[in-house]
């Protein structure tokens, strides 16, 4: 009964909505294409009901980050999976719901999982990226496709938009970055204006290491007797990989617009394994292929109904061997197909009310061949559909509200409905303080990659059904005024939340032996208890100096409750430290003739963890940190820029283990030189 009154609810909703597109996000689109001048006036309706995590611009460029994974450590309530080194595999977990939990978006669309059940970000270069955004729960935005209601967490990746000023046609920028471990890292970009409201832009990367670093290796027994202490070289860390993307952007109508994007990742490398016995060298060998082609269209019509439509096909390759004898031997080859559609309407019912309606299919194949046995390949397929109903009210300015509800069903398994309910308040208009809170619950089958993608994967795994709750405080206060003249001033903005997770079922995956087989099991229940605070500054001060700095801490309590009569009954779960920040100061200067200098600095923390579920002291994965620094200059020669950056990564050579048995790179040191016209 309850599963027809809510399936009731989805459709009288979607009947109340004729729905659409936000103007703010057009305004957004038109200011950074600025092919012609257009006036969009835009109801800031949805705003900051979920308040994100943003890096975009000068800032994004400025941190000591080669790749997506690199910048996401400086959010609060973020682990990261680092297996070392360039060519190690990055995945991200958000607020210990698991990685699965969270969803990475690309220019809009959703990432697929093609390796490991996860997304590696290490793939996703920063030089391509205009904002990367972290939402707790969904974006404030309820004009959104119907599978962004389902994630606990979503990351949005958005790549660089073509900008151009009166006359111009073109735009040309090239980079070099080399460093240690014989990186090499060649970037070319070209932007051209083909007419008036159409654009192409392109963008190549080659990245080469060969992933030799040294470290030490050294374990100390329980009664405190050192087991061994050696300094070695990392091997089987090498990478070779190639990136291309293109895309097409046209703008019409000063309402809509259209854009294709296309993309392709190839890399050949060696798989780092774990340092055991004094194993230093591994077999692993990876050979990935990651393609998709994807579209969007947006317009509106009479100010009120808006409408988007998404289209995307993904083809993955990977390759994996291994013939080291001292693991199992494997020589595997999968296929991942993906082809998913979008229909998300939107329409503003008054002028303090909106909704929304959303319906999202997806088809998955994957395709695995065992080379080293005469078996037939396998092959798996699944169906996918969401059906999303959403409103948003504003009630004069001190109250915003958002409710949504979704439907998932996955092949012939039984319908789940999930609910979301978000709000935030503003009890003083005049002071830019609001108090925001959040319910909401999400829903996931366990993927192909945790049910068949390896030999150690478990098809006896149960879904996942997570609940989330969090209180935040945000104040943000300013007394500069014009953002580009002079005068000093400062600006600062401060946020605490807390949040309270439950999790049934959680799968869980950690590597056993190998990084690329991983273990997948249940939990049972997980419950996680935690608070974030962040606070981010920037002081104008005399002669064009401008200090800047953002300041991260989290504490997470992350403990196992499945079974009282368990060892490892109420301890934290494998990997989730209790406390972990981070620090980033910047002091930048600014020429009359628009040269810009500065100097960066980045201070990283993660707190002592646990490599199993059982939180005994062998077990135990000691705390790390690292401090970073860079120093920059971009100088302007009539039409041209040049740019020079120098890092210092780990300053002071910390020995650390993200991974247990798994080293990063002691102090290591990257320069890039740009230019672009």
């Amino acid at each position: 009964m309850q599963k027809k009154i809510s399936l009731i609810l989805i459709i009288a909703l979607c009947a109340h909505s004729v729905l659409a597109i936000s103007d703010a996000e057009l305004d957004s689109l038109y200011n950074q294409f600025q092919i012609t001048e257009v006036e969009v006036t835009a109801r800031a309706l949805t705003e900051d009901v979920i308040v994100p995590q943003t890096l975009k611009g000068a800032e994004l460029q400025r941190l000591n980050a080669l790749s997506v994974a690199d910048a996401l450590r400086y959010f609060s309530g973020v682990q990261l999976k680092d297996y070392g080194g360039v060519g190690g595999i990055k995945t991200i977990n958000i607020r210990s719901m698991g990685s699965q939990h969270t969803a990475v978006y690309y220019n809009g669309v959703q990432l697929g999982n093609a390796q490991n059940g996860q997304v590696d970000l290490g793939r996703f270069s920063l030089d391509n990226m205009e904002e990367i955004q972290l939402f707790n729960g969904q974006k404030s935005d309820i004009f959104q496709s119907a599978r962004e209601f389902g994630s606990a967490g979503n990351v949005y990746l958005t790549t660089r938009k073509p900008y151009f000023k009166d006359k111009e046609r073109a735009h040309v920028r090239a980079q070099m970055r080399f460093g240690s471990f014989a990186l090499a890292n060649p970037n070319v970009g070209v932007d051209v204006k083909l007419t008036e409201t159409l654009a192409l832009t392109l963008d190549a990367e080659y990245v080469y290491s060969d992933g030799k670093y040294p470290f030490r290796y050294r374990r100390v027994l329980p009664n405190g007797e050192t087991a061994y202490d050696t300094t070695a070289i990392r091997q089987n860390g090498d990478v070779n990989a190639v990136r291309t993307e293109l895309g097409i952007h046209h703008y019409y109508r000063n309402t809509g617009f259209w854009r294709v994007h296309a993309y392709n990742y190839y890399s050949e490398r060696g798989v780092p394994g774990a340092i055991v016995n004094n194993v230093w060298r591994n077999g692993e060998r990876l050979r990935d292929r990651n393609s998709f082609v994807q579209a969007q269209w947006q317009d509106e019509w009479f100010n009120r109904w808006s409408m988007r439509l998404l289209a995307k096909y993904a083809n993955d390759y990977t390759h994996y061997k291994n013939y080291d004898e001292r693991l199992l031997p494997s020589n595997n080859k999968y296929t991942q197909q993906e082809t998913y559609l979008s229909f998300a309407n939107k329409v503003e019912i008054f002028n303090w009310w909106d909704a929304s309606i959303a319906y999202d299919y997806q088809y998955n194949t994957l395709a695995r061949e065992n080379l080293l046995l005469e078996a037939p390949k396998e092959f798996f397929h699944r169906h996918s559909h969401w059906l999303s109903a959403a409103t948003a009210f504003n009630i004069q300015e001190y109250l915003r509200m958002q409710a949504s509800v979704l439907m998932t069903a996955v092949d012939n398994n039984t319908p789940r409905v999930t609910p979301g309910m978000f709000f935030s308040l503003r009890p003083y208009p005049a002071i830019d303080l609001s108090i925001n809170a959040f319910y909401k619950q999400s829903y996931r089958y366990p993927t192909f990659n945790d049910l068949y993608y390896t030999d150690l994967g478990n098809a006896n795994l149960r879904p996942e059904l997570a609940r989330q709750h969090s209180v935040e405080i945000a104040y943000t206060t300013s007394n500069h005024k014009l953002q580009n003249s002079n005068a000093n001033g400062y600006e600062i903005a401060v946020s605490a939340s807390y949040y309270y997770n439950r999790v049934t079922d959680k799968i869980i995956a950690y590597p056993k032996g190998q990084q690329f087989r991983w273990t997948m099991l249940n939990l049972g229940t997980v419950k996680i208890n935690g608070v974030d605070a962040k606070a981010d500054m920037s002081l104008y001060l005399p002669l064009r100096f401008v200090l800047r700095g953002r300041l991260n801490y989290t504490f997470q309590k992350a403990v196992d409750v499945t079974n009282e009569n368990d060892t490892y009954y109420g301890h934290q779960i494998p990997y989730i430290p209790l406390h972990s920040g981070s620090v980033v100061l910047g002091l930048d200067w600014q020429s009359k003739r628009g040269d810009h200098y500065g100097l960066n600095y980045s201070f990283i923390y993660v707190g002592e963890r646990y490599s199993q579920q059982e939180n005994s002291i062998y077990n135990y994965v000691q705390p790390w940190y690292t401090h970073d620094m860079s120093l920059y200059g971009e100088w302007q020669i009539k039409r041209w820029w040049l740019k020079a950056n120098l890092e210092i990564n780990n300053l002071l050579g910390q020995d650390y283990e993200v991974i247990q048995n798994y080293p990063m790179p002691k102090q290591n040191v990257r320069c890039t030189l740009a230019v672009r016209y």
